[in-house]
């Protein structure tokens, strides 16, 4: 069974929808600042939509339950002008088929994080983001979208790191998954930009792997070998010697499967 509940800041329920395999809500509402949307599943694996204007995407339950804050104000600036407009929405989840689950792909990708803790994943946090501003969080490098030949609002959002020498990204999938490659898509305004020639992969078994980067707009694919892994983290990125002070990340795909 799949519920889906949004509610108030005051915990008071606005709309309702539930369904054993596929479930949507409708919401007859202006959001507002503080409100939330609760998907409760028996599924941990699903495919939600938290807004038309938003992607689709897969996210992982492990305590059978998330809840979404709906971003307001400045957050909504690393999201589509259409997201949360108006005063009708629709919300959606639905299970994912054993055959979706042990299919290789993207496991990486998840338009519905979040900054900040979440309890569903898969979740990107890092130690800096350019002035604390949503259009260079991290969780931008999971939400599915490439456009890379600007930077600042959507659709060209991106984790900038703000200069920072030390800068690191870390991409938890909240349980064990095989992995087997990698692809860093480098925003590419240049000569805004400057970009990074290598840095490093941690994994969470603890292997470390080098990297080179190129200065281009295309998908970086980086061969990882098949580890089993709960998390990755980008660090130790050196950055070219454009006179440019701002390499920044737009998308970080990770191609695997789960156990």
């Amino acid at each position: 069974m799949i519920s889906i509940t949004v509610l108030d800041a005051r915990g008071e329920a606005l709309a309702r929808g539930a369904h054993e395999s596929e479930a949507y809500a409708r919401v007859e509402r202006v959001y507002q600042p503080g409100d939330v949307i609760r998907i409760e599943s028996d599924c941990p694996h699903l495919i939600v939509q938290m807004d038309a204007a938003l992607l689709p995407g897969e996210v992982y339950l492990p305590g059978g339950a998330m809840t979404w804050r709906v971003p307001c104000g400045e957050q909504r600036l690393a999201y589509s002008p259409a997201a949360f407009a108006g005063a009708r929405h629709v919300v959606t989840a639905r299970a994912m088929t054993a055959e979706e689950i042990a299919a290789p792909r993207n496991l990486a990708r998840n338009p519905a994080d979040l900054r900040g803790e979440t309890d569903f994943f898969p979740h990107c946090t890092a130690n800096v983001e350019t002035r604390g501003e949503s259009c260079f969080a991290a969780r931008n490098v999971i939400d599915g979208m490439r456009c890379n030949d600007f930077h600042g609002e959507w659709p060209y959002q991106s984790w900038g790191i703000g200069a920072r020498e030390d800068a690191w990204c870390l991409l938890d999938f909240g349980r064990e998954v095989e992995v087997e490659e990698m692809a860093l898509t480098l925003r590419a305004d240049f000569p805004h930009d400057a970009y990074w020639t290598h840095g490093h992969v941690v994994l969470s078994d603890g292997t470390q792997a080098a990297f080179d980067l190129q200065k281009t707009a295309d998908r970086q694919r980086i061969a990882l070998g098949k580890y089993v892994v709960r998390w990755m983290r980008l660090e130790r990125m050196q950055k070219s010697d454009d006179p440019s002070a701002f390499p920044a990340l737009i998308e970080w795909e990770v191609y695997g499967r789960d156990l």
